[in-house]
């Protein structure tokens, strides 16, 4: 990876919104990283109160949260904890799952995220009764959380949000679009309509086939953002609160191609335009234009968005951070760990900067 300029995106054409709702906050990801002692988390309560941005929390176990959350920030907002990838909402143990956590600790945290799974797109009827009776159980007894269910399953984007659809009635439950996994699943599709006997996550940066296929590689990766707009537009037209993970990516990165900085670029061992690194899905510009049209078609004060930035490695000094360490021999895990904390705040300027480029909307303080 290398470090990117800008490069333009063009929004599809947006819808226009006139409200002077305050835009909802900023998260991001917050977690320790190493294993090491509570000194790291008190580093990350200490630069998101500097950034003054809320928290998204990983956490398995109701005893595991009640941990994080007490050096995570409650302001500007209470977290939104993302659940364990195993968690299946189409199972009843699932289910308890949610509600155990947000009975716990409603008053606490904001939201709760769990991943989609396929079959979900169904709308069997007995699932959607038992979504039902989840739903109602929050109203009841956690009214101030809702319940995001995640693009993860690499859905169709129609089935999705018809699947949302099906949801619609229940205040409760959304959704939270992930625009990396989107936009990674969009690429490969749109790849495929020209080379429908090559899978483009088949190829890789170093591949000996990129230079004469890199044009469709990067027309298909461009083209992933006007698609990820339009799931946006489709979700928000219910009125609800929408979460978004916000990340960038590549297919041709192995393994895990997304939740990278939007700072970066992909090196190839060749030049194309000028360079010898490729843009990724989103790049400063192509973010602007998921902020701008996720306020625009969603309700202002429902939009939230998480920096789910963790593909991230560097050191840097602690600086004024140094106190928290000071029985630490070797602060080499805390210097990584601070670096990957800075990169979360040049990106939270990035949102901010998209924010106040919005000047039809009230805009809330980001710091």
């Amino acid at each position: 990876m290398v470090a990117a300029a800008r490069h333009r995106a063009l929004p599809r054409g947006e819808e226009s919104r006139t409200e002077s709702e305050p835009i909802g906050p900023v998260h991001a990801l917050f977690q320790q990283r190493f294993s090491e002692d509570d000194a790291l988390l008190r580093l990350a309560q200490l630069r998101f109160t500097q950034m003054g941005v809320a928290a998204e929390l990983y956490a398995d176990t109701p005893d595991q949260l009640e941990h994080v959350l007490r050096f995570a920030p409650t302001e500007p907002r209470p977290p939104v904890v993302h659940l364990n990838r195993g968690i299946d909402l189409l199972q009843e143990q699932g289910r308890r799952a949610v509600r155990d956590f947000a009975g716990r600790f409603t008053g606490r945290i904001t939201g709760l995220n769990v991943h989609d799974r396929r079959g979900m797109a169904d709308l069997d009827a007995g699932w959607l009764s038992a979504m039902a009776e989840l739903d109602a159980f929050l109203d009841k007894e956690a009214p101030d959380v809702t319940l995001y269910l995640e693009y993860a399953a690499h859905l169709e984007p129609d089935r999705f949000t018809g699947m949302m659809d099906g949801l619609t009635d229940l205040a409760h439950i959304s959704c939270c679009v992930d625009v990396g996994h989107l936009g990674i699943r969009q690429a490969g599709a749109r790849f495929a309509r020209r080379h429908p006997d090559l899978a483009l996550t088949g190829l890789g940066a170093a591949d000996e086939r990129l230079p004469s296929l890199v044009a469709d590689v990067q027309d298909a990766v461009g083209g992933a953002l006007g698609d990820v707009q339009d799931v946006i537009r489709a979700v928000g037209r219910h009125g609800k609160p929408v979460h978004f993970h916000l990340h960038d990516g590549h297919p041709l990165i192995p393994r895990l191609s997304d939740h990278f900085s939007f700072l970066t670029r992909l090196a190839i061992p060749f030049s194309y335009e000028g360079r010898r690194s490729l843009r990724m899905l989103y790049g400063p510009a192509g973010l602007a234009a998921l902020v701008s049209t996720a306020v625009r078609a969603c309700r202002p004060r429902g939009v939230s968005f998480t920096l789910e930035v963790h593909q991230v490695e560097g050191r840097l000094p602690l600086g004024d951070a140094a106190f928290l360490f000071p029985n630490w021999p070797d602060t080499t895990d805390a210097e990584r760990m601070n670096y990957w904390l800075n990169v979360l705040s040049e990106n939270v300027l990035l949102i901010s900067q998209s924010i106040a480029e919005l000047p039809e909307l009230t805009r809330a303080r980001l710091g």
